[in-house]
């Protein structure tokens, strides 16, 4: 009788230690996903798949900042060593999640730091990653990465050319943009709008803070400008420059000489 009782609690304690291990396998916390991620990002630069290949689904979908869209047969294609001459970190930060079920979500920022040949570039990025828990373990099923737009670095203005870029242009009749300068800036703005800062890039070229695409002073065969181009993504809008004349338009014409007496 005894002997029954003890292997009664025996088998209880055993099943309870199944249950317990069943329950670790199916839950899962942000900080192991974390854990996770990063040392899938402490693959990258040396070209490492094992991570990819343990913690991706077969049936992963990855889109990634380039517009990609990818499977995971193609994503762990992509993992390559750096080139002689580049280095680099990914740093996980900002993590947050949604863990219901045998669903988790796991959303963070990615800190690039990459170093070429010396020279210290670096990028931000944000990936949202859908792990799920199939067949006693957890896998990325979905993956999507967006890079955060920053500036490029500031040209040097050529204030000789700002006047010829003061005017009003128009996009439709009653749609207008209005060119001014203020002191040392150029401003754009439209009706209704407050002010932008154009600030220069190159040479005809200018960008906003914090928006992206380009605004360029298009001009013609005789050098004049005829347009202001907004462009974003590749694909240009185009707002037509009004009473565009020169100021050589402006000179009055030379009198004629009077005829010589032969």
């Amino acid at each position: 009788m005894i002997r029954l009782s003890l292997l009664c609690v025996a088998v209880a304690i055993s099943l309870n230690m199944v249950n317990c291990s069943r329950v670790r396998d199916e839950t899962i916390t942000q900080d192991e996903l974390v854990r996770r991620t990063q040392g899938i990002m402490d693959a990258v630069a040396a070209g490492d798949r094992k991570p990819f290949e343990k913690y991706f689904a077969a049936d992963s979908m990855i889109f990634d900042e380039k517009g990609r869209s990818m499977d995971k047969k193609v994503l762990v294609a992509d993992q390559c060593p750096l080139p002689p001459g580049y280095s680099g970190a990914i740093k996980v930060v900002n993590p947050q999640s949604r863990i219901l079920g045998d669903t988790a979500i796991l959303s963070y920022d990615l800190d690039e730091t990459e170093t070429i040949f010396g020279q210290v570039n670096k990028a931000r990025y944000h990936e949202t990653d859908t792990w799920m828990h199939r067949n006693g373990e957890w896998q990325i099923v979905a993956e999507q990465v967006l890079r955060y737009y920053e500036d490029p670095a500031p040209g040097k203005a050529d204030l000789k050319r700002y006047a010829d870029y003061v005017g009003t242009y128009e996009l439709a009749p009653g749609n207008v943009l209005t060119v001014s300068i203020e002191g040392a800036d150029l401003f754009s703005q439209r009706t209704g709008k407050a002010k932008d800062l154009l600030i220069p890039e190159a040479p005809d070229i200018f960008f906003r803070n914090g928006v992206e695409g380009r605004r360029l002073f298009r001009r013609d065969e005789r050098g004049r400008v005829d347009a202001l181009i907004d462009r974003r993504n590749n694909e240009d809008l185009v707002w037509k420059k009004q009473n565009n004349v020169s100021r050589r338009d402006h000179e009055p014409a030379r009198p004629l000489l009077p005829a010589t007496s032969l």
